[in-house]
């Protein structure tokens, strides 16, 4: 199991490759070497015998699973009095919807981010539900979102960055109702939404 913390990178490269700076863990293979790079120190690398881990006991449902249904995000949103965006950030809840997915999807969704996540309808929630698994979908086949520093373990950039909505897009015209997209801070995060389309 391989936690990359703040700054860590994994890289398939040719074997005779020569090791970079941070490079913390190298796994050979017949022609390739993995490499897990890491200058701030943060990640990890543990050797399980099965999937049983402090790490991952407390982990919500993956998004494309099954797991992740419908019903899901409503049932579990009763008791929460926090945003949507939170809620939906939330590891304990589901995994894997990070900060630019968040708000990809809340613009997909029509729904404002501050709005308390006990307060969203079941339907409202069912179509949320639908555009996380649509945003990460279209994320996963264009390789991942590259802004600053992230690359794919082949070392080429993701390109789901061309297909963004609002994230990044500060006072630019929403794609939808011509508004500008607006930057807020919830949770020492950046979020970008349109205060028309997301009432």
């Amino acid at each position: 199991m391989i936690h990359l913390g703040m700054s860590g990178k994994i890289n398939v490269v040719d074997i005779n490759e020569p090791p970079k700076k941070h490079d913390h863990f190298l796994l050979y293979f017949e022609n390739e070497v993995m490499r897990f790079n890491d200058p701030r120190r943060f990640g990890s690398i543990f050797y399980l015998e099965d999937k049983n881990h402090k790490l991952l006991n407390k982990l919500g449902v993956e998004p494309l699973e099954d797991f992740f249904h419908e019903n899901y995000l409503f049932e579990n949103s009763r008791n929460k009095a926090q945003n949507v965006k939170a809620f939906i950030m939330d590891s304990k809840i589901v995994v894997g919807v990070g900060n630019i997915y968040a708000c990809e999807s809340l613009h997909k969704a029509g729904l404002n981010p501050k709005t308390k996540a006990n307060k969203i309808s079941k339907q409202r929630y069912i179509n949320l539900t639908n555009k996380i698994k649509e945003v990460l979908r279209k994320a996963i086949k264009a390789g991942g979102t590259t802004l600053q520093d992230f690359a794919k373990v082949d070392g080429k950039p993701g390109y789901f960055s061309q297909e963004l909505s609002v994230y990044g897009r500060e006072n630019e015209n929403c794609f939808n109702c011509n508004g500008k997209i607006k930057r807020i801070v919830q949770n020492q995060r950046s979020t970008f939404y349109c205060p028309i389309c997301q009432k």
